[in-house]
């Protein structure tokens, strides 16, 4: 894309993009498997579910170990790592803070898009300490097909009253950036644990190595009337 963009709301992926928590999914994921005796190649398995809702993820355990999976057994395993995990505090990601900061003092629109349960974002964004911040949360419960449909994104863009075209989609795997991009709004992808398809590279506005730098690419592209960023 050249030129101004024009941006009436940002709406932003959680996981990975805003919170530190990728990292966190996946060890606690792989030490479920290989508690369980699952010890092939479960990373890189974990990998690629980055950014897909749950119930996809569980499809894709039962596909590669058979119906006959213990998924409610590793589910509780998970659980139990990853609140272990979480127990001393959820880090954000660089930047989050001067770039909520700075679209909250140019009062542009923002929302969580996320493929997180309600239940499961409510809390982190919680423990994140920055759960005050959004009106607008949607999750993987109020759409019936989550990322990498774009579902998700034409809802939080008609939440607004906005055409997909004028908001910016900030995401950090490929399957949201594919669902940004289906929705037709504005994306930047700053990668965290899943390097960008040549795909991802070519349709994105951006692609950008943390939350500072969509804040610069805001600064320099957007344009936002008569407020400032």
């Amino acid at each position: 894309m050249t030129g101004k963009w024009n941006v009436s709301a940002v709406l932003l992926d959680m996981d990975g993009t805003l919170l530190d928590t990728e990292r966190v999914y996946l060890d606690s994921l792989v030490a479920a498997l290989k508690t369980h005796g699952y010890t092939d190649d479960t990373t890189t398995l974990c990998q690629a579910m980055v950014g897909l809702p749950g119930p996809e993820c569980e499809a894709m355990l039962h596909t590669r170990y058979g119906e006959s999976f213990p998924l409610a057994e590793i589910s509780r395993a998970f659980v139990s790592n990853r609140d272990e995990l979480l127990s001393a505090g959820l880090p954000l990601k660089s930047g989050a803070v001067e770039l909520l900061d700075a679209l909250q003092a140019a009062e542009c629109p923002m929302a969580i898009v996320t493929s997180s349960s309600q239940r499961t974002a409510d809390a982190h964004l919680r423990l994140a300490g920055i759960r005050h911040r959004f009106e607008t949360l949607l999750t993987r419960d109020d759409v019936v097909r989550g990322k990498p449909s774009p579902d998700l994104y034409l809802l939080a863009a008609s939440r607004f009253g906005l055409k997909p075209e004028v908001c910016v989609a900030v995401e950090d795997s490929n399957h949201g950036v594919a669902a940004a991009l289906a929705a037709g709004a504005i994306t930047i992808m700053v990668p965290d644990m899943v390097t960008p398809t040549e795909e991802s590279r070519a349709r994105c506005a951006a692609v950008v190595p943390d939350l500072g730098a969509v804040l610069e690419v805001l600064r320099e592209r957007g344009r936002f009337e008569s407020r400032s960023l």
